[in-house]
């Protein structure tokens, strides 16, 4: 039967080895992270994920959210004792701001809980989740009577949160939604109007919902220079900030869902709901902006964590399914047949997955680590390169590793053959949970027109073009290293066939929008593509370098045979993606739109 466990040794790999965080513990921020700090961190919420949320995940699947006559909703067995346990752990304020009840760890920690989080139950895990992001927005825009109130209770996770964007009219485009705010006279706004898809917008397990809404106040510019932001709370609080009257608001309906079925995903619906004003009027999309791009990177850590858990039960699969015999010979020469992992088709699928899960890990928490640094760091010049970092990166995490990591858990369903296909094990769930992420917080062709449209040419392209100047460094420190070798070249090639993209881009895309927008797509994976070829690289470094020391962690090994099936098998890929750029937008556009 599938099961969970937690990578606690590659957490340990890539934070204390590949990252080195303990180079920044003399600074404010960094500091109480330690290594057995972390360890001890990760070590008991591996137990928790394991041992409480993961038996909870099929659970959540078959059960779902009910929507009772009331309008409350109901959530899967077990879910609320789960939360009160998750809560009372301290799991909701790893990264928190102390001054507000949380532990001030870095966002690497928290990231690496929220991946285990989210591969021992993804559903459940967008509860709290979702209040990080809301509880960060309103630290970033909020007033200080705003922060007062509500963050202390968000971040112990005795209060949650969501964000309302969406209506049925409208999705990507907010520049068309049509809620309203209209001020009541005492600085508060009566807000009107209907939201879709608001996951956890309704449920019993917090004693409060805080909702941050995006609305229109009468008069407001069109488009999106005219929507402000409004903090817009299930149960107005009272004198003495604990959940009062009942406010005007309600959960209308929850969506039939492919998966997740255990997260509330909710029609919610405004008549004349009492909120305030978050930040300035009219300029509400720049704060949500930022709990949008947090959700972003953690869309992209839910493709990839989900990757991890169809990955080890396809390990587990894999290693007892005895289908069949070596094309060299038995294996299993006492038995009827030997275990599939034999077969080199299925060890072609097995290293797909896990060459993706271990660069994919890699990158989410040294893209993390660029977080801290950004809010962080003491040097203004590490904060500015780390905050060009998150900018253009953000796109990539989210659209690469969520496209990557659908296809790795696809491929974890075709090791178990027919038995994937089935409830039993395991496999199919998390593929349906998985498809969702392609599509939400901002589809991944939105994702691509934002780095190409926006993301490569902010601040005259700086961003980039620091990026390539660390990669070229790193080629140029380590061209010639013995094993090293293939890495450095591998990098190097990718990198130069993003560059040329990149130059296409810039001259064709100009003269062409469309050809912008025809080599989005690919010119994202090319650049997701390169980011793992340095991940892999400096990985190998790493790995090198304890074996050379006579280290005997098999870890290292592991590492340096992963990464040469991804120099082999994954790094071709550039040479496709090109040309798929530079065919431009003629092959995509000639055909009429009737012809379709």
């Amino acid at each position: 039967m599938p099961s969970y466990r937690a990578p606690l040794r590659d957490h340990r790999f890539v934070l204390n080895e590949l990252l080195n965080v303990q180079q920044y513990n003399n600074i404010e921020g960094f500091s109480e992270a330690t290594p057995d700090i972390i360890d001890a961190v990760l070590e008991e919420g591996g137990k928790f994920c394991e041992n409480v949320l993961y038996p909870l995940n099929k659970v959540g699947d078959r059960q779902g959210c009910k929507l009772k006559s009331d309008g409350e909703v109901e959530v899967p067995e077990g879910f609320a004792d789960a939360y009160t346990q998750f809560t009372e752990g301290g799991w909701t304020a790893i990264s928190g701001d102390p001054k507000y009840g949380g532990q001030g760890l870095p966002e690497y920690v928290g990231l690496a809980m929220g991946e285990m989080i989210t591969s021992s139950n993804m559903a459940f895990g967008m509860y709290p989740g979702l209040t990080g992001g809301a509880a960060r927005a309103l630290h970033a825009g909020g007033t200080d009577e705003q922060k007062e109130l509500y963050l202390p209770k968000m971040i112990t996770g005795e209060w949650s949160g969501t964000m309302n964007l969406t209506e049925p009219h409208c999705g990507t485009d907010l520049g068309m939604l049509r809620t309203k705010a209209v001020p009541n006279g005492d600085g508060s706004y009566a807000i009107t109007g209907q939201k879709i898809w608001i996951s956890a917008g309704e449920h019993p397990m917090s004693k409060n919902i805080v909702h941050l809404v995006l609305a229109r106040i009468e008069g407001a510019p069109e488009g999106v220079k005219g929507i402000s932001l409004f903090v817009v709370p299930k149960f107005l609080p009272d004198e003495n900030g604990a959940p009062g009257e009942r406010n005007d608001l309600q959960c209308g309906g929850l969506e039939e869902k492919m998966g997740i079925h255990g997260n509330a995903t909710c029609v919610m619906n405004y008549d004349g709901a009492k909120g305030w004003l978050v930040g300035e009027e009219h300029k509400g999309l720049k704060i949500m902006f930022i709990m949008m791009n947090e959700a972003r990177l953690g869309v992209g850590l839910q493709g990839m964590a989900l990757a991890e858990t169809a990955y080890q039960y396809s390990v587990d699969f894999a290693r007892d399914r005895l289908q069949g015999r070596s094309l060299t010979g038995p294996k299993n020469p006492d038995g009827p047949a030997d275990p599939i992992i034999v077969h080199p088709d299925v060890r072609r699928m097995l290293l797909d997955q896990k060459a993706f899960v271990e660069g994919a890990r890699a990158l989410t928490l040294w893209t993390a680590l660029q977080g801290d640094l950004e809010q962080k760091h003491p040097d203004e010049e590490v904060r500015e390169k780390a905050a060009d970092y998150m900018a253009l990166l953000t796109p990539i995490i989210k659209s690469y590793l969520t496209e990557k990591g659908y296809d790795s858990v696809s491929q974890g369903l075709q090791v178990h053959g027919g038995s994937g296909f089935t409830a039993e094990w395991g496999v199919e769930q998390t593929l349906r949970d998985a498809r969702i992420t392609l599509i939400y917080e901002g589809t991944n062709g939105i994702q691509a027109l934002d780095l190409v449209g926006r993301k490569l040419a902010m601040k005259g392209m700086r961003p980039i073009n620091t990026f390539f100047a660390e990669l070229d460094a790193f080629v140029a420190e380590n061209q010639g290293s013995g094993d090293l070798e293939p890495f450095v070249k591998g990098l190097a090639e990718t990198k130069a066939k993003l560059q040329k993209a990149t130059s296409w881009l810039v001259e064709k895309g100009l003269e062409n929008f469309d050809n912008a927008g025809a080599a989005s797509s690919e010119y994202l994976n090319l650049f997701g593509l390169t980011c793992f070829a340095y991940m892999w690289a400096k990985m190998a470094k790493v790995s090198l370098a304890k074996l050379e020391e006579g280290s005997s962690d098999p870890i290292y090994e592991s590492k340096m045979k992963t990464g040469r099936y991804f120099l082999a098998r994954w790094l071709p890929q550039a040479d496709m993606h090109l040309a798929r750029i530079e065919a431009g937008a003629e092959p995509l556009m000639a055909l009429e739109a009737e012809a379709f």
